[in-house]
């Protein structure tokens, strides 16, 4: 392990804001489905589909790519991912069609999806074991920030520039994040292998397997409502750019809250009892979402707590798979990111077909079911001995 003094403040900082950027790349169409549907001739439905088939391909490419770059040294892996993502978003921004906005868009994320569950993993490779919970949590700041900055701000920009120039902000965003990992990441780091026995010994826990079937759910729930936000404050409240802008500044700035929160306190309270505190944060503001729709009061205070939740249960997920079992942390790491893509293309693909057909309010308490089975999960994967804090 490298000495965390040489490794700096910084690194975890710029790790942090290369999630930045892959969360704005990832989410950038929910917050300009309207301006997407309308600049490419295309439905609202259709549009979402960037997200869903998207979400399908950084499931399948985060596996893949965990597996055959496991031997590669961490800050050639991570700034080459983040220089494609950069590459991927500028060219977007000149996408003639939707053809070719969504080859764009699938080739981006095949390669992207390697950051997150990389950048967690290189987390524990530059900080001491005491201290690994708590800075995997704060790398998944960069989804937050994604949330409570990039995406409000994706809205403002799409409304008022069009979609484009939303696209050129996230790549000239890549562009930075690329440099400061360069500048701060310390050379040489490199993970443990991932082979087929690794694959192995994951497929043979229980607990493992229980957390991963977690992060599905959690993020199905989710994203059967996240995906079309938008539109559903709008048909649902009337709501326009502006306040569509807001919900999502609110839902990201308490998701940083959440993770601020979770980060301050995981190390005392343990991965399990935060992860529990969080999911039930969830529920409620998912509940209070699903009750509350068509009045946008409601479906605001809804978004808040929910927010407290979304990007902390995650990033919790994270940090009980690690403690689960070290050694298989390259793995099971990668994994969880994979089934929480998986998740987003269910729930997506969920969302999709009940918008269609203009089920709207039935979205959320479709959403509610998810997250239910998820804290039942939770529940059963409480650590039978005080000492273990998985």
């Amino acid at each position: 392990m490298k000495n965390p003094s040489a490794a700096g403040r910084f690194a975890p900082t710029a790790l942090m804001l290369g999630n930045l950027v892959t969360g704005c790349s990832v989410l950038a169409p929910a917050g300009m489905l309207p301006e997407l549907a309308r600049g490419l001739d295309v439905s609202i439905h259709a549009a979402g589909l960037l997200i869903t088939f998207g979400a399908v391909t950084l499931c399948i490419g985060s596996l893949l790519t965990a597996w055959l770059t496991s031997r590669i040294e961490r800050r050639t892996l991570l700034t080459t991912t983040l220089a494609v993502l950069a590459l991927g978003n500028l060219a977007s921004a000149f996408a003639p069609d939707y053809t070719s906005l969504l080859v764009i868009r699938l080739v981006m994320l095949a390669v992207g999806a390697l950051y997150t569950p990389q950048a967690a993993g290189t987390a524990a490779l530059i900080v001491p074991a005491e201290r690994r919970g708590s800075t995997i949590a704060y790398i998944f700041l960069g989804w937050s920030l994604a949330a409570a900055v990039g995406l409000p701000l994706i809205t403002f920009i799409a409304s008022r520039y069009g979609w484009r120039a939303a696209y050129g902000e996230i790549g000239v965003l890549g562009c930075v994040s690329f440099l400061l990992l360069l500048l701060r990441l310390p050379a040489g780091l490199k993970g443990a292998p991932v082979d087929l026995k690794t694959w192995a010994a994951v497929g043979r826990s229980r607990v493992i397997l229980l957390l991963l079937a977690i992060t599905m759910l959690q993020m199905s729930g989710q994203f059967v409502v996240f995906t079309f936000m938008g539109p559903l404050l709008n048909k649902l409240a009337g709501a326009g750019p502006d306040e569509i802008g807001m919900v999502f500044a609110l839902y990201g700035l308490c998701g940083f809250l959440g993770v601020v929160i979770a980060t301050r306190i995981v190390d005392t309270w343990g991965p399990y009892r935060t992860s529990l505190l969080f999911t039930c944060l969830l529920l409620v503001g998912i509940t209070g979402w699903a009750l509350g729709a068509g009045t946008l009061a409601f479906m605001m205070c809804g978004v808040a707590i929910w927010g407290l939740g979304f990007a902390s249960t995650n990033s919790m997920q994270q940090v009980r798979l690690v403690a689960a079992a070290p050694s298989l942390a390259s793995a099971t790491v990668a994994l969880n990111t994979s089934v929480l893509y998986i998740g987003q293309a269910v729930g997506s693909a969920v969302g999709g077909l009940l918008f269609a057909r203009e089920l709207l309010h039935s979205l959320g308490f479709v959403a509610v079911g998810f997250v239910v089975a998820a804290l039942i999960l939770v529940v059963l994967t409480q650590p039978r001995r005080a000492g273990v804090t998985a």
